[in-house]
């Protein structure tokens, strides 16, 4: 793939917790950096696990910003070749437009985020990001109960906000199977 044209692109990276979406933008992110590219990590405010950096569960990080707006992205990331987004479901609609304006002047945005909130719900800008992304990947955890794919991210907890971040402790990756069964016994006992 060329920027030479002065177009770039957007790849999205997707999946449920748990399934090395982080990961795989670090690896991609760091091979830019192999290649000499100028880039810049990004991720929202919202997610206060660590300041400096992205981090991986098997702990591989690569430093970033921390970031409060969709329009930070575009103002700080416009002069970057590459432009990694982590939590991307985070951020407010907005972060589609700000993706495609870095894309249309020469920037290759790589954006990786839940696809699904802890509902089995469309997460946030992740249907639209996806749907003007040149490249979706979609990355699967493995359910420790049944050893199928992990699609989904079950809440063990009975908070209900949308947003709740967390580890091991409050999600697990789960089966559509055993996701389906384990709402339905939620729903019964409420």
């Amino acid at each position: 793939i060329n920027q030479a044209d002065g177009i770039g692109w957007i790849e999205v990276i997707c999946g449920s917790m748990f399934s090395g979406k982080t990961e795989e933008l670090i690896r991609r992110l760091k091979r830019a950096k192999i290649a000499n590219q100028k880039i810049q990590i990004f991720k929202p405010s919202i997610d206060s696990r660590n300041d400096q950096c992205i981090e991986s569960h098997d702990k591989k990080r690569i430093k970033s910003l921390t970031v409060k707006t969709s329009y930070d992205v575009y103002d700080i990331g416009k002069d970057f070749d590459v432009v990694g987004i982590d939590e991307v479901q985070f951020f407010d609609d907005e972060i589609v437009s700000v993706c495609n304006s870095l894309a249309n002047n020469g920037v290759r945005v790589i954006a990786a985020g839940l696809d699904m909130d802890y509902l089995g719900n469309p997460f946030g800008p992740m249907p639209n990001l996806m749907a003007i992304a040149e490249y979706v990947t979609k990355v699967h955890a493995i359910c420790s109960q049944t050893g199928n794919i992990a699609n989904y991210s079950y809440r063990k907890n009975t908070d209900d906000s949308i947003i709740l971040i967390g580890e091991e402790d409050e999600y697990e990756a789960l089966s559509r199977e055993l996701f389906y069964k384990k709402m339905n016994i939620k729903k019964k006992k409420t």
